[in-house]
């Protein structure tokens, strides 16, 4: 204990008496409250039972002064506490547990609600399953991250309890189509939310050995001015950056665009290749090989995920269109050259030169059928043609 001298106005109920009478007292501070230096922002107490408030206000302002034995470590885990994102899944199913692993690694809070329960799933992750999608809410996530499928996207949004979150809160989509999610947030969320649509190129399957070169696309529809907004977006997107995905800006009707020609294509392909029941072979080549495993690519996700890729990306039928027309091309350009090749077969003879015919006919029968000019022998098998036609 140590000896601190404090000016103190006499105890008395009179505030005139109070003010002109003061008594230099000397309190004993607890050895707990040591410092090198102490500041206090008033030397004037008006009664001794306000030390302890007094002394919630000192100041280290000594460079050496001493500090607890885990300060440093106090600080580091406050400041990265202060970089992490509380994330709420919505849809917590196979999408959603793949993604909810990588932010989980990063050291984010996740948050999770779907139909069915998959508590015991999200447990072993190390995320907070919710059955209730107002107590999930009431946890005031910074981010609210939709992995439902894409013809159910609307109800699943209209459902949830928005006003129980914070005014400012992050909405953010990762569906395959841009444009669709994009409106529904625009209508159904009120101006002081923030949305940021993004789609990973990749998912469970092709991502299992990494992120690495991946392509994340995602365009920031609406983000507050404010600071703490725009980092929340940039540490958002930092996610995927930091496991090494190839991040890519770009407005909702480009995606959409290059996606009904890239991967709208690639399911169409896989889904008729599914038809066709393909097997292995002892023989298989690296083409077939990459045929199957398209198949397996493509067939694991849901009829959903590939309806929803036609009916909501408007650029969907005319690629469907120019396949249908790029298959009758085909067929037509096949066709063509087996009918070249089978006429060649059934009127070759008629066709050769009359001249080449007659050479390969005996000696003794060559100049009763020779006529008399080329001309004339050309005549004759153009009528042979024209009869053969008929």
């Amino acid at each position: 204990m140590i000896s601190f001298p404090l000016v103190q106005s006499s105890p008395t109920l009179n505030p005139a008496a109070s003010a002109t009478s003061t008594a230099t007292r000397t309190f004993l501070i607890p050895h707990h409250y040591h410092t090198h230096k102490l500041a206090f922002i008033s030397s004037q107490f008006s009664h001794p039972a306000d030390l302890p408030r007094r002394l919630n206000r000192l100041r280290i302002q000594a460079i050496d002064a001493a500090q607890s034995y885990n300060y440093e470590a106090q600080l580091v885990n406050r400041f990265s506490q202060s970089t992490k994102l509380k994330i709420a899944i919505i849809g917590f199913g196979n999408f959603g547990q793949f993604l909810a692993k990588a932010f989980i690694r990063q050291g984010h809070t996740v948050f999770a609600h779907s139909r069915s329960d998959y508590s015991s799933i999200a447990q072993s992750l190390g995320v907070a399953f919710f059955f209730d999608t107002h107590d999930l809410c009431e946890q005031h996530p910074d981010v609210i991250l939709l992995c439902t499928s894409i013809i159910s996207t609307e109800s699943v949004l209209k459902s949830l309890p928005i006003q129980r979150l914070r005014r400012n809160t992050l909405f953010v989509d990762v569906l395959s189509v841009k444009e669709f999610p994009k409106n529904i947030f625009l209508q159904h969320l009120p101006s002081h939310f923030d949305i940021l649509c993004s789609h990973p190129m990749f998912g469970p399957e092709s991502g299992k050995n990494g992120w690495q070169n991946l392509a994340f696309v995602f365009d920031k529809v609406r983000i507050g001015n404010e600071k703490s907004r725009l980092t929340r977006a940039e540490t958002f997107l930092d996610i995927f950056k930091n496991e090494g995905c190839r991040m890519v800006e770009m407005t909702c009707a480009e995606h959409d665009k290059y996606a009904a020609g890239s991967q709208f294509i690639t399911h169409t392909m896989g889904r008729i290749l599914e038809k066709l029941q393909l097997q292995g072979t002892p023989v298989n080549t690296k083409g077939y090989e990459t045929l199957l495993n398209l198949v397996d690519n493509t067939a694991s996700d849901s009829f959903d995920l590939y309806y929803g890729l036609f009916m909501y990306n408007k650029n969907a039928m005319e690629q469907l269109e120019r396949l249908d027309l790029a298959f009758e091309a085909l067929k037509k350009e096949l066709f063509g050259h087996l009918h070249e090749v089978l006429r060649k077969q059934l009127f070759g003879k008629s066709e050769e030169s009359p001249r080449l015919v007659l050479a390969k006919l005996p000696k003794k029968n060559r100049t009763s059928l020779l006529p008399a000019s080329t001309s004339e022998t050309e005549t004759v098998v153009n009528n042979t043609l024209v009869n053969n036609n008929n």
